[in-house]
């Protein structure tokens, strides 16, 4: 290698059949390190065959490709692939099995898909892929290293157009001079949002912020010190008594993963609806748990189902919990804050820096919440990530306090949970919650004794979890049921240090 690269790190990636080797790199006087991408070279005769094998397919098979198109069906794809197969072994018998595969591939990349951005899609360490224009490379936004530059370049502005069109076609959405802008979510679980020239004033752009294939738990979080043991707890028992919290935080901090991996801690004997502009909310699949999906108007502006509709709508659905995605418009933060007054435990993510700006975000225009509904709110989470290093962690839990000043109502926040940076630790700061000790006195009958030592028990079963490496959102969710419905069992597996399998003798 040269002197003038550093190697960080490399790792294989496979896509539909191709396999990519990826070498991550600091270049010297480059700002930004190097994502290399090993795709294979396909030559000037061998993309000669593949546009004939394609015209074919049309030709032969026009309604399985107008199906695959619009839906890219995980079987229609294996399928797709085989006569792909069977088509090039004819025309150029006596290749290598695996370059018959990273062929098929390709033409389904080209045809269905992005392209070579297909093989970036599939990298798992990826969160976010990035087309600025046809002049600048990809960049892609990694897990562990943050921003990268690739190798990899969209040769044409109408090769990027194109790819927007082809995403717009699997979800029904069109993008055009006359409607520049595209904001989808493929079936994956992936967001794109597309915009086109001269929108965007450099060239075409393609977005895609990549789902997780296996969402994040909370054992992720406790491992990656993004939430310590003892917060968790102490959230969990917020959960189990029905307080209400709200997530905060900046961009890409985590806000909905965060909120998510808290989601299983809900009794499950409860019914749970959940309302978001896209799917990211992952549940324990046995709890009963209704999703919620606004929609956009269509090519004539009919159709749209807004997120005002369905909380609307979820209040007569006879929720147990209410979770919205996002608030944003202050007649989803009315309509919600009318549920928590009526006595529903809600959850919601609001976009703010601090505990501090949430109240004054709900007090303040354009939402403009009366004092008293925003003092029903219960606890701020705040999602938070460092720029200088990248990591995700809690910056602060707050409860939502009240303080009569000369008559008048006043609401503050009281830090009860800090993330200290110079020791990357997550320390609690009062030992004494006001509002959910009051509250668990009031409706439960506890005591701070009993209060304290039901956030102990709830950290053993944690520390249990992480130990026995709990992984899915499943097996959590059946913990966490477990100690609400047969909790002297669970303890005493938890006591004994047994296997997780033993959960499913209880």
């Amino acid at each position: 290698m040269s002197p003038d690269l550093e190697k960080i790190d490399s790792y294989e990636v496979i896509s539909d059949g191709i396999v990519s080797k990826i070498e991550l790199v600091r270049v010297k006087d480059k700002f930004v390190p190097e994502y290399k991408a090993n795709i294979p070279l396909i030559d000037e005769g061998m993309r000669a065959i593949l546009t004939e094998v394609r015209t074919e397919l049309i030709r032969e098979y026009p309604q399985k490709i107008q199906v695959l198109s619009e839906t890219g069906g995980q079987q229609l794809k294996i399928e797709f692939l085989d006569l792909v197969r069977s088509k090039l072994g004819v025309l150029v018998p006596g290749l290598e099995d695996e370059t018959y595969i990273a062929l098929s591939a390709t033409l389904l990349h080209e045809m269905f898909g992005i392209g070579v951005l297909e093989i970036l899609d599939s990298d798992p360490q990826l969160e976010e892929i990035v087309v600025n224009d046809s002049k600048s490379n990809v960049m892609v936004y990694h897990r562990k290293y943050g921003w990268l530059e690739t190798n990899i370049r969209i040769e044409t502005e109408n090769k990027i157009e194109s790819f927007a069109e082809q995403i717009g076609r699997k979800v029904g959405r069109q993008i055009t001079t006359l409607s520049p802008l595209l904001d989808a979510q493929l079936p994956n679980g992936d967001r794109v949002n597309a915009t086109l020239y001269p929108i965007s004033k450099h060239g075409n752009t393609l977005d895609i912020r990549k789902f997780r294939e296996e969402p994040w738990t909370v054992i992720d979080f406790l491992q990656s010190k993004t939430v310590s043991s003892e917060l968790v707890a102490f959230v969990w028992q917020a959960i189990q008594y029905e307080l209400s919290i709200i997530v905060t935080g900046g961009t890409a901090s985590g806000k909905t993963s965060l909120l998510n991996v808290f989601l299983p801690f809900i009794p499950p004997n409860q019914r749970i609806i959940t309302i978001e502009d896209t799917s990211e909310l992952v549940l324990p699949s046995f709890m009963q748990w209704v999703p919620l999906i606004t929609r956009l108007p269509n090519s004539e502006g009919k159709g749209e189902v807004t997120m005002l509709d369905l909380l609307v709508n979820s209040l007569r659905m006879r929720p147990d919990r209410l979770v919205v995605g996002e608030i944003r418009k202050k007649d989803d933060a009315q309509t919600l804050f009318e549920a928590l007054m009526t006595g529903h435990s809600v959850y919601a993510t609001l976009h703010a820096e601090t505990a501090q700006q949430v109240v004054k975000r709900l007090l303040s225009e354009p939402i403009n919440l009366p004092d008293i509904e925003v003092s029903n709110l219960d606890l701020v989470l705040t999602a938070f990530r460092q720029r200088r290093s990248g990591v995700r962690r809690v910056l602060e839990l707050a409860e939502v306090t009240e303080h009569y000043i000369a008559g008048k109502l006043e609401l503050k926040t009281n830090n009860l949970f800090e993330w200290k940076p110079r020791t990357d630790e997550i320390e609690r700061t009062i030992n004494v919650s006001q509002k959910l000790e009051t509250k668990l006195e009031l409706y439960s009958g506890f005591t701070h004794d009993e209060i304290k030592a039901d956030i102990l028990e709830k950290q053993k079963v944690l520390d249990w979890m992480v130990a026995k490496k709990l992984k899915t959102t499943n097996d959590i969710g059946l913990a966490a049921s477990l100690y609400y419905t047969k909790n002297k069992e669970l303890m005493e597996i938890v006591e004994a240090n047994k296997d997780p399998s033993e959960l499913e003798t209880i």
